[in-house]
Formats: structure tokens, sequence, C-alpha cells
């Protein structure tokens, strides 16, 4: 259930405080102080050891993305080991949309880690006099006591959760440089602590689990369901608020949002920040949460963006990590393999953004020997894309350079190369084991929103 933190020194040197490690699990006599309140402010984030958001691996994870043929990259990823205790991991996958999505997408990625932690450790403050006025010395005999504590962290991580999500879409509210009106972008949040794992999700992205049956046999296990309108709850909570949901005629197989006195914008999800448009006609930010007991059997875990399901099923994602020569090679394995399905099955169509993160639950990544092919990829990557020149797309056409992609971040000696593109780059429902979820369905090949609402004045009447 968590781990003592304490002020230890990193790997680079660097004393850490605790306000910057977050707090202990067990109640422990220390000064309670959140990341908003001192010193890891926005700006401070690069400088954070174990935390990385660009294409490269961690101690246990491999994140990697790739623009698609729409423009700007919308896509963000992040994998913060060591998040509040040194046994948490947090990893997320953020899909942004619209005309500004891309920044929302990085807003969502650096704010809402921090507001969960805060939220976190505000409930563990509540319940700290109870639990520090118990005798450490009194052994508990108590056989329920385990359940009751898991039961009841199980509670706190729902709620924070919950109210992360809340806060995080108030932010982007009232955000007076980043117009959200008709940009959002979608949220796939999983953080591990232990055996415990506890998720957080809106919108279309997707987390599966890869495990062992009892043959021996790896599998996928789909862990979040994709909250687009055509879900039945969802289309009727937005029918319920006024909002309409259709299929265009030339797209029969995407569902969409639409406002009730106008075709637009079009909305391919139910649930996501921003796009406060429709948040009056029933699209939400409140996220769907489950929790998760890790076995033996669990071997790694998959968060992806949209487009990489929109073109592989849950079993051959599974099947390529599991074959990639590298763990540190298989998030971009995999968006290669995307890549290439998409041009197989939509010749025609403008490839999507795609955004992956590979967590190996043994905490094992490759040996020394392997980190020359990762030296050799990054090399490449970060002369590509830091050169005067526009990187090129899948089409051969120049498109306009991510700063925030195709660079690597590997450990704290290694952010401060990074820190200037940064900065200038920052400006509900249980999946059972009969339920079919194919890539194609509800898929989004045109884009995520249709077209920005126009608003006619010939509104109907009340």
């Amino acid at each position: 259930m968590g781990g003592c933190v304490s002020t230890s020194s990193r790997s680079n040197g660097e004393k850490v405080s605790p306000e910057c490690l977050g707090i202990s699990m067990f109640c422990r006599k220390r000064i309670r102080r959140t990341f908003s309140d001192h010193a890891v402010a926005l700006k401070h984030l690069s400088s954070i050891p174990n935390r990385i958001f660009t294409n490269g691996k961690s101690r246990t994870s491999c994140i990697f993305t790739q623009q698609g043929r729409k423009g700007i990259n919308q896509d963000a990823m992040i994998v913060w080991e060591d998040f509040m205790a040194e046994d948490v991991t947090f990893c997320g996958v953020f899909d942004g949309h619209g005309p500004h999505g891309h920044l929302v997408a990085s807003k969502v990625r650096d704010v809402l880690p921090l507001k969960l932690m805060s939220t976190f450790q505000s409930f563990e403050s509540k319940g700290a006099g109870d639990c520090c006025n118990e005798d450490p010395q009194l052994e508990v005999v108590d056989p329920d006591k385990d359940q009751v504590v898991d039961d009841k962290m199980e509670t706190q991580w729902r709620e924070s959760f919950l109210q992360s999500y809340k806060a995080m879409d108030k932010e982007l509210r009232s955000q007076p440089n980043l117009d959200c009106f008709c940009s959002g972008s979608t949220a796939i949040t999983l953080l591990k602590q232990g055996s415990d794992l506890y998720i957080g999700y809106i919108g279309d992205s997707r987390a599966i689990l890869a495990s062992k049956d009892e043959n021996d046999s790896m599998v996928a296990v789909q862990l979040t369901v994709d909250l687009k309108p055509d879900l039945p709850k969802e289309a009727e909570r937005i029918k319920q608020c006024k909002g309409r949901v259709f299929a265009l005629q030339d797209e029969p197989e995407v569902q969409r949002v639409w406002l009730p006195f106008d075709n637009a914008p079009g909305l391919a999800m139910a649930r996501a920040f921003g796009d406060f448009c429709v948040k009056d006609y029933g699209v939400i930010s409140v996220p769907e949460f489950s929790h998760r007991v890790l076995t033996e059997r669990d071997k790694f875990i998959v968060l992806a963006s949209d487009g990489v399901w929109d073109v592989l099923s849950n079993e051959e994602v599974v099947d390529i990590v599991s074959s990639a020569s590298t763990r540190s090679s298989a998030a971009r394995i995999l968006v290669d393999a995307a890549a290439r399905e998409w041009k197989v099955k939509y010749p025609t169509s403008k490839m999507d953004d795609c955004a992956v993160v590979c967590l190996f639950l043994d905490g094992k990544m490759d040996l020394e020997s392997d980190n020359e092919e990762e030296r050799t990829f990054s090399s490449a990557a970060l002369q590509r894309n830091h050169s005067g020149n526009a990187a090129e797309s899948d089409d051969g056409h120049n498109s306009e350079p991510s700063l925030q992609r195709n660079t690597t971040v590997r450990s704290a000696e290694h952010n401060d190369v990074y820190k200037q593109v940064v900065a200038e780059a920052d400006q509900e429902t249980a999946v059972t084991e009969d339920q079919k979820w194919s890539g194609l369905e509800g898929v989004t090949r045109v884009n995520s929103l249709v077209q920005l609402p126009r608003f006619s004045d010939e509104r109907p009447k009340p």
C-alpha cells in the first residue's frame, strides 16, 4: 500500500525535498505541502527526476508519439515514476482535438498529475489524526483490517480522480490565454501503486493489459471502454441535455455529438476536457474509474490514443509489443505498425496522430547492451527534429515541426538539454470477457471535430 518517502538523494546527486517527492502513504509527522504551493511550479516540471513526456524510456516504460497527416501532433503522453512514493508510477495519454487541441493536451499532461497528487494528499490529511494516534507498537490482529485499508485506499483514489478531473476542466475554462471553447482533449490516466492499479479516463483513448492465461499464452484484457457517443448510456445523457447524436451520411460508422440548434461541432467522443461549446449539451469531463489488483500473470500495460486502436486490435497490439526486439523500442515499433496499417486499410484517409505508453509490470527494461540502439535512434530523432528543416510526414510533404516531439528525456542529467525546447512548446464501465471491442468501431478517420460551431441566429424557441 505504498511506501515511505524520504529526502534521499537521487542518482544525479541532487537532494530532493518532500515537496517534490510527495507525501508518504503512511502517517508521518512532516510538513505537508503541494507542488502548486512551492518549488514545483509548471516551469520546473522538466527538471523533475523520473518524469518523461517525450519519446524515450524510463526504468520500467517506453513512450513514443508520431505525427499523423492532419497537421501538428495533438497527442501528449507522460510516465512519472516515483510519483508521490517510490513504488508509485503515473502514466497518461492525452489526445487533443480542435484548433488548440495540442495546447489543451499538453496542459492536461502537465497539470492533471499535480491536481491528482494534491487532491489525494488532502484526503490523507483529513484521516491523518486517527492514524497517527495509533500506538505503532501494537500489532494488528484483525484479519479484516487489510481489506478495510484496501477499500479505504480505493475510495480515496476514486474521489481523487473525480475531483482532480473536475478541477482540471474548471482550470481550462478559466484560462485567459487558452481558448478551449471548440478545442479539447481525451485523457487516460493510470496509477500503479505496488500491485494495485487505479485508472481514470475520459474520451476514446484506451488501455489494455497483457496477461498469461492458464495455457501460458499471452492474452489481451481491455481495461477501459471507448467513451464514444454511440454507447447507450452516453447517448442517453447527451439527448437528455438537448444535444444530438447522429452520424454523417458519408461516414455512417462515426456517431458524433451536435448542438441542438446547429450542425456543429460533430465531436466524435462523449467525454472530454474542454469543448465548452457542448458542455451544456451532455459532453462531460467526469472520468470513469476502475481498480484492479495485478498478479504475477500480468506482464505489461499499453496506453494509446485512438490513432492506434482505429487500425489495430487489442490482440495485435499485445503480439507486437511482446515480439519487440527490445522493450525500449516496443512503443516505437507499435506506432510504426499502426502507420503501416493506416496506409493499407485507409489509403485515401489522413492518418491520425499516434501516442503509446508501454509499462512493463516486472519493473525491468533492457540489458545494458540494448542501450546503444536507443542512443542511435534518439540521436537520429534529435538531429531530424532540431535541424532547421521541418519534419517530413509519411506522404512526403513537409509538416509543421512539433517542438516537444521526437526528443528523449531519460534521466535528470539529460533534462537540462531539453528545457528550452519544453519552454517554447509550453506557450464507467467494466469490460466483460465476452465483449469484443473492434478497433474499427467509432473510427475517427476524418476528424474528431467536423467543424466549428457557427451559432446561427435562428435558434428554436423554447
